[in-house]
């Protein structure tokens, strides 16, 4: 008998069932930090110009020559807080890390995103993914690689910022990328918001292919799709679904190599209208062999404070993790009240920042995959003090706990059976969610999470 019961809570143990919404508990067990400033320089057969960036970041997105000229501010959404990290910038900035995908030898690709959050403002920000490795012994990340994306092939159908040059190579004027995977054959797929698009590369990152989004037979378009002209008088309804930066933020491949998942960042807007379909996000299969989508979609259903996810990759065949967040930045116990203002407080602190496991083989009736349980990144456990840095903290906050009270936290991914990697967009030099005054780190964090990932 006490063997049956042994072997009962063992079986339980290694798969532990979850209701709707259950919370996980989440233990750092490694910090790794690459430095906000951090830079490379452009290729050396890139068109000139591309030597400094981020020159078009001042009033009314003019050109501004003069490097370290311009302050980095978070906005006035955020209060108006200097960062003390001035653009352009001598060289292109290795930051906004916008999705991950491991390599399976300690590294990991990462995608950079379109570079200063619009097209308006990105044009010398080249396009550019790598290959790092973070070491949780250390603290450091050492970036192994990094390739930068290009068309001299014109595989790309509208005229793009390098136009009459040779390499062709793309910038932050042309895509925003958002995330990426790796292929078998050595080519990647990254997920786009501006289109939104699934482009291809080749190793090399030189572009191969490039795919309109389709839902139930329509062309899905944002209001940057290159094909739309915007009205000069407003007009009852809208020619796009896909809001602005509202594209693929997450994209994740099955474990057997066939299939593709893109997950829109925001809402659709229903059809001929300005209302939302409703407070989820679609997931749009896409088929490898074929290149296309297949027209199956899923729905993703926000909590109540969440407005967008960050990043999905699979665990296995049916499940996978997703970021939901909100827009807040910064801990919640030094929130603007009482008279005290910025730069001395956080005006929209950071609420639900949460890690779901979800379950694709357990959709509903209506396509809304299950969500199997949560964990809370505003709540992880740090007994044994591994965290780097814990940034501006009210007085009395615990010691043996690590906020992630980033704006966009835009990279997750499990690396064994009990543990996965999470990581930052730090939105160069505009995000302050750590410090008061000190732009954000793009900073990795290794949890150990074992009821999560076993969790059904």
């Amino acid at each position: 008998m006490r063997r049956v019961l042994l072997a009962t809570v063992a079986a339980l143990t290694m798969a532990v069932p979850a209701f709707a919404d259950t919370r996980f508990e989440a233990r750092l067990e490694g910090h790794a930090i690459l430095p906000a400033a951090t830079f490379t320089a452009p290729p050396a057969d890139a068109p000139p110009g591309f030597a400094v960036s981020g020159r078009f970041n001042g009033p009314g997105n003019l050109r501004t020559a003069q490097p370290g000229s311009i302050m980095g501010n978070t906005g006035a959404a955020y209060g108006s807080r200097d960062t003390g990290i001035p653009l352009p910038f001598q060289g292109q900035a290795i930051q906004g890390f916008s999705g991950i995908k491991p390599v399976g030898d300690g590294s990991y690709w990462v995608v950079t995103d379109n570079g200063f959050g619009a097209r308006r403002n990105s044009a010398d920000s080249m396009l550019m993914f790598h290959r790092l490795r973070p070491n949780f012994t250390t603290g450091a990340v050492a970036v192994e690689r990094t390739i930068f994306l290009s068309d001299p092939n014109s595989v790309v159908p509208f005229p793009i910022v390098t136009e009459g040059s040779r390499e062709r190579y793309l910038t932050g004027q042309d895509f925003d990328l958002e995330s990426i995977q790796p292929l078998a054959d050595g080519s990647f797929y990254f997920g786009e918001e501006f289109g939104p698009y699934l482009i291809q590369a080749d190793a090399q990152g030189r572009v191969t292919r490039l795919v309109e989004t389709r839902l139930d037979g329509e062309v899905l378009r944002s209001p940057d799709h290159p094909a739309l002209s915007m009205p000069a008088t407003p007009t009852a309804g809208t020619p796009f679904r896909v809001r602005r930066s509202g594209g693929f933020e997450g994209l994740a491949q099955t474990p057997d190599g066939q299939t593709l998942w893109a997950l829109l960042e925001q809402p659709l807007f229903t059809p001929n209208t300005d209302q939302s379909e409703g407070n989820f996000l679609r997931l749009l299969e896409f088929s490898i062999a074929r290149a296309e989508f297949t027209g199956r979609s899923l729905r993703y259903r926000f909590e109540p404070g969440g407005v967008s996810i960050g990043d999905i990759n699979f665990i296995d065949d049916r499940r996978a993790l997703v970021i939901e967040r909100d827009n807040g930045q910064g801990d919640p116990g030094l929130a603007c009240r009482d008279g005290v203002t910025p730069p001395a407080c956080f005006v929209q602190p950071a609420g639900l920042k949460r890690i779901y496991l979800v379950d694709f083989g357990a959709a509903d009736a209506e396509g809304f995959v299950r969500k199997i349980g949560h964990i809370d990144l505003m709540a992880i456990q740090d007994p044994d003090n591994r965290a780097r840095q814990r940034g501006d903290l009210p007085p009395g906050a615990p010691a043996n706990r690590l906020t992630f009270p980033f704006f966009t936290i835009e990279n997750v991914a499990m690396v064994d059976a009990d543990h996965i990697i999470v990581g930052n967009d730090n939105n160069l030099p505009f995000s302050a969610g750590r410090h008061l005054t000190r732009a954000d780190d793009n900073e990795f964090i290794l949890l150990r999470v074992p009821e999560l990932l076993r969790a059904r």
